[in-house]
């Protein structure tokens, strides 16, 4: 009798253990190559730099999610994903769902490139592609369920190569192309290639198609000489075979939607008077050519440089006599209309252009010589404007332009254009105080009690303040004008207190001593911009930190961090978001390299041996 109820004892555990088992989320599968056993969480198999390859190599179709613990879109992305793993082990054929933890398995996340979470990768046959479809379970499923199908193949590759060979041919037929000059080692091209590609497959379909091509310019080289590339990646848009900048974002929906904006004539055409009136904006000037009929050569010509400025101003294009009659110009005319309620007497209501014989050139030098009235506003969305237009005199009060207010706002503007008059060589603009909180800050303004303030931003891009006036005096003004042409007046700089001993190493600037640091022309210097609240900073500290200590030995090499919430710097280090990182070599400080690789220290140091000029054994009487 104890043996029989031993046995049923030891019966009844292991049963208990088999229906625990199957309660239990995180199974556990068998390892064909070691042998142990593959974690399994909620249908999604966790996978390691040990099991990985032997996972993705036996399995004929995974995805697999390199994530963060940390990361909010990670954890959004979870059940979704879990939800998919469920129904996809069960399709025929069946798909595995697998997720990598890119913060232990680094390994894994540079093998493959990872920069951001979450990353999705599908492997078909071991053959790794980025997934591109959507993050909802039902998306999923449905995006795996035809990559799965034997009978699937991927689409044809959209770009298209130019050689030397067959260049002329394509681009000069093509109404619009865009041209990428790659060279097959370089990092920033493989980083574009994924974008580009995707960017090209959505715009043949467009209407009319647009093509995005590709030319190897370690191999064509006649071609790279041509169109002077010399740096990698180059693009170039292409009209009939004119070249243009390009000058948009570079990823997918960036690339797509510029390369539509730039689909068919920027100058469009105006058949009568009230066409143009409907095209004239309240703050912005609009450009306008006068021309006999579309046959005359000139027109072609103004399209031409429209075609060029496209992104910067608004254009249009006139066949009509009565129109052009109405502003007192012959045929081949280009004129620019000021916004009228920039009119003052102190210049014409529009400017002329006339040639018998136009050139590109003529009407981009008109374009850019009368871009801005006397005195115009200065607003976000004319900032890039204004940002080429230097001395530039900035009038701070409240510029407010509606019915109750409109009097008191060219009060103050005719005022300033009096004194504008005089001093050509300064552009001037007045500008709302209300929606330039941190410039003002940066002239050093903001306590200023009085109703206007004014400031100078020089062509270095130094801010000089006026000492706020308590009534508006003319002569006050023009005295601050005089002193700062005469070179007369201090600059006003953001900045933390100069350390008085640099601890570790990396070297700490701020605003007052940027330019003895940064600018110094006998040394490299690789400078981050950080935000003390910034989570990707705070990553990159340890790894900024080591890099400084590994290249330490370097001679005329410096690594150094900014704080760029309380610190100013020059514009030419431009700071769209934390940590951006700048390598300003000693033979051009004013044209810093941004750093855009993956933020290891084998990039980091790849990167400045790419690009020294003093430093990592160049000699500073190399040549560039």
């Amino acid at each position: 009798m104890r043996i029989g109820y031993r046995f049923l004892f030891l019966a009844s555990l292991c049963l208990t253990s088999v229906f625990a088992d199957d309660d239990n989320n995180d199974e556990e599968e068998p390892d064909v190559e070691t042998g142990g056993e593959i974690k399994e969480e909620d249908n999604v198999l966790v996978l390691t730099t040990s099991n990985f390859d032997e996972v993705i190599n036996t399995r004929e179709n995974v995805l697999v999610e390199f994530y963060a613990p940390w990361c909010g879109h990670c954890k959004s992305l979870a059940p979704e994903y879990a939800e998919a793993a469920k129904t996809l082990k069960d399709n025929d054929p069946p798909v595995t769902l697998g997720k990598v933890d890119a913060t232990v398995e680094e390994e894994l996340g540079s093998r493959f490139e990872v920069s951001g979470y979450p990353t999705l990768k599908v492997f078909k046959n071991g053959q790794p592609s980025d997934y591109d479809g959507p993050r909802q379970s039902a998306g999923i499923i449905s995006y795996m369920k035809e990559r799965a199908d034997p009978n699937w193949k991927p689409p044809p590759e959209a770009v298209i190569t130019l050689t030397d060979d067959n260049f002329d041919d394509i681009v000069n037929k093509e109404e619009l192309i865009l041209v990428e000059f790659y060279a097959p080692w370089c990092g920033h091209c493989k980083q574009l290639a994924p974008a580009y590609e995707k960017a090209a497959q959505q715009l043949k379909h467009h209407q009319p198609p647009i093509i995005l091509a590709k030319v190897d310019a370690t191999q064509q080289n006649e071609l790279a000489k041509r169109f002077d590339v010399t740096g990698y990646p180059t693009l170039k848009i292409f009209r009939k075979g004119r070249p243009k900048n390009y000058d948009g974002e570079r990823d997918q929906r960036g690339i797509v939607n510029y390369m539509i904006s730039q689909a068919g004539e920027a100058a469009k055409p105006v058949p009568n008077q009230q066409a143009l009136n409907n095209m004239i904006k309240d703050r912005d000037i609009i450009v306008v050519g006068f021309f006999d009929d579309v046959d005359d050569a000139n027109a072609r010509v103004y399209m031409d440089a429209a075609n060029d400025l496209r992104d910067d101003f608004t254009f249009a294009i006139s066949y009509d006599e009565a129109t052009r009659n109405a502003y007192k110009v012959n045929p081949s005319s280009v004129i620019i209309l000021n916004p009228e309620k920039f009119y003052t007497k102190y210049e014409p209501k529009w400017h002329v252009l006339h040639k018998k014989n136009l050139a590109v050139k003529d009407v981009v030098e008109f374009v850019q010589k009368y871009q801005v009235p006397l005195v115009g506003q200065y607003q976000l969305s004319m900032e890039k404007r204004y940002s080429k237009l230097r001395p530039l005199c900035l009038v701070f009060y409240t510029v407010d332009w509606s019915h109750d207010h409109r009097e008191a706002t060219q009060l103050w503007r005719n005022k300033i254009a009096n004194i504008a008059q005089d001093y050509r060589d300064i552009t001037f603009a007045v500008a709302n105080e209300e929606d330039f909180d941190q410039l003002i800050k940066q002239f050093g303004l903001e306590d200023s009690p009085e109703e206007i303030n004014i400031g100078i931003i020089g062509k270095d891009n130094k801010k000089y303040k006026m000492e706020p006036m308590e009534e508006f005096d003319s002569d006050e003004i023009k005295e601050f004008l005089e002193k700062f042409k005469k070179g007369k007046l201090s600059s006003e700089i953001r900045s933390q207190p100069i350390p008085k001993k640099q601890s570790g190493p990396v070297k700490v600037v701020v605003g007052k001593n940027f330019e003895e640091v940064v600018l110094d022309k006998t040394k490299d210097v690789l400078i981050e911009f950080y935000a003390p609240w910034c989570g990707h900073c705070k990553q990159l500290d340890p790894i900024y930190k080591k890099l400084a200590k590994q290249v330490k030995d370097q001679k005329n090499l410096v690594i150094a961090k900014i704080d760029a919430t309380a610190n100013d710097s020059p514009d030419n280090f431009k700071t769209e978001g934390f940590p951006t990182i700048y390598f300003a070599t000693a033979k051009d400080k004013e044209n810093p390299i941004k750093f855009e690789g993956k933020r290891e220290i084998e990039d980091f140091e790849k990167f400045m041996r790419e690009h020294a000029t003093v430093s990592f054994g160049k000699s500073s009487k190399e040549e560039l």
